[in-house]
């Protein structure tokens, strides 16, 4: 690669900062990972070799170099980099920054990269403050996100920016950055000459989970722990497990991982997959999301997918809800369990929802008709004289309870919607409704 491609370097951390912010990438060659944007021939490693850097959004998990790349964008084409908080800054600052960028920009000639963390923050009017500003060029706009621009970015802004999504770092990937964290004598953890178990480096790296700074910090405590160790300067697994205590999972409880895992552990659900559903339970659990919601999820679930297949499992489910909300955690978390591991493997059948649906599209778009008269109540004298319950048959009164009468709107006459499968309960149903229609002309 081109060393001169970011010929400048971001001014050095202090030695008291994070060892994650010291060891920031000051060169394209020293940054990690992201290679589907900065390989040769890659859009974003493109318009590098340009000069000519559009406003972007990106978007990625944390620790995943967002604010490294912007950094060193920045450096490539020599413009004042302008770090910009969307959690402690509103209008007012928006407008100071931006005039700062107009006398920059008239004054020497010189570009403004104006670099918004954690942009998804900013409300409606606070985006709509940068519009004519990308517009006219005053200032390059790079956001910074951890959620869906789809759903936190207004669109106006979006369509002046291109998004670029960063991955999550594997584990190889990672190991380099450790690598180059316990070597570096300047600025990372090299003049300690600490030893690193190879099992602890590889349990770094998975704890992690893609993200570079948790990576760094991780091994700075564990480092620290060390020097406090029987064992000076060695860093063992045992280390690494009391530095992590427990791992950080990437959630949001409002944002895209939210519906991700939800619709992970649905599909597993739906196919019919215990083991798969089990193991997104126990990661939406992990991760902090709220069981009575999970168990909302479930009493949906078995009602849409499985239905009369096995109509217990709508008893179950509520109460799996009943019990967690009786026991609380962790104790009523094996209640939800139980309950994915009956929904995953009860018989499927959507024909409910899919009956419901088509009833309700009737309801949308045919004529509300009137009830027909043979099937309404006569409670007064009157409604008995206009023809109410007028040649009503009560189904009692015949064989199997049956009797051929019409009980839908004229427009509608003869229409099924109700179409049991041949799986579970509903195969049986499915025969005894074969049954009655045939007896119905």
């Amino acid at each position: 690669m081109n060393q001169e491609l970011f010929p400048r370097e971001p001014a050095p951390p202090s030695k008291a900062a994070p060892l994650a912010d010291r060891m920031r990438p000051r060169t394209l060659e020293e940054f990690i990972g992201q290679a589907h944007l900065l390989a040769e021939g890659k859009v974003l490693r493109v318009a590098l070799e340009q000069g000519e850097v559009p406003s972007l959004i990106l978007w990625g998990p944390p620790g995943t170099g967002k604010t490294s790349l912007a950094m060193l964008i920045a450096g490539h084409v020599r413009a004042a980099f302008i770090p910009f908080s969307a959690v402690t800054a509103g209008i007012r600052e928006i407008k100071e920054v931006i005039a700062e960028a107009d006398r920059r920009l008239r004054g020497a000639g010189q570009r403004t990269i104006l670099f918004v963390d954690e942009i998804h923050r900013f409300n409606k009017a606070q985006q709509d403050a940068f519009l004519p500003h990308v517009e006219r060029g005053t200032i390059t706009l790079i956001g910074a996100t951890t959620e869906n621009p789809s759903f936190e970015v207004i669109a106006p802004l979006l369509s002046r920016a291109k998004v670029l999504v960063l991955h999550p770092l594997s584990e190889a990937e990672i190991g380099l950055i450790l690598d180059r964290a316990l070597k570096d004598p300047d600025r990372g953890l090299g003049k300690n000459s600490l030893q690193v178990a190879e099992d602890a480096r590889a349990a770094i790296a998975r704890w992690a989970n893609g993200d570079a700074r948790a990576a760094l910090n991780l091994l700075e405590l564990s480092a620290r722990l060390a020097e406090a160790s029987a064992a000076p300067g060695v860093i063992s697994l045992p280390t690494i497990q009391e530095a992590a205590q427990r791992r950080s999972l990437l959630y949001d409880k409002a944002g895209e991982e939210h519906f991700n895992l939800i619709s992970a552990l649905h599909k597993s659900l739906r196919g019919s997959d215990p083991d798969a559903a089990l193991y997104w339970l126990a990661r939406m659990l992990a991760s902090g999301e709220d069981p009575l919601y999970i168990a909302r999820r479930l009493i949906r679930f078995a009602s849409e997918d499985i239905g009369n297949a096995d109509p217990s499992a709508l008893s179950l489910a509520v109460a799996a809800k009943d019990a967690y909300h009786f026991l609380g955690t962790p104790e009523g978390e094996l209640a939800l369990a139980q309950c994915v591991a009956y929904l995953a493997t009860a018989p499927k059948s959507n024909a409910v929802y899919v009956a419901f649906n088509e009833a309700q599209a009737d309801v949308a778009s045919a004529p509300a008709e009137p009830v027909p008269l043979h099937i309404r109540n006569a409670p007064t004298p009157l409604m008995k004289d206009l023809g109410y319950g007028e040649g009503y048959k009560y189904a009692h009164d015949y064989p199997d309870a049956q009797v051929e009468q019409d009980h839908l709107p004229e427009s509608l006459r003869g229409r099924k919607y109700y179409r049991p499968t041949d799986r579970g309960l509903e195969a049986e149903i499915q025969k005894r409704l074969a049954a009655w229609r045939r007896r119905t002309p």
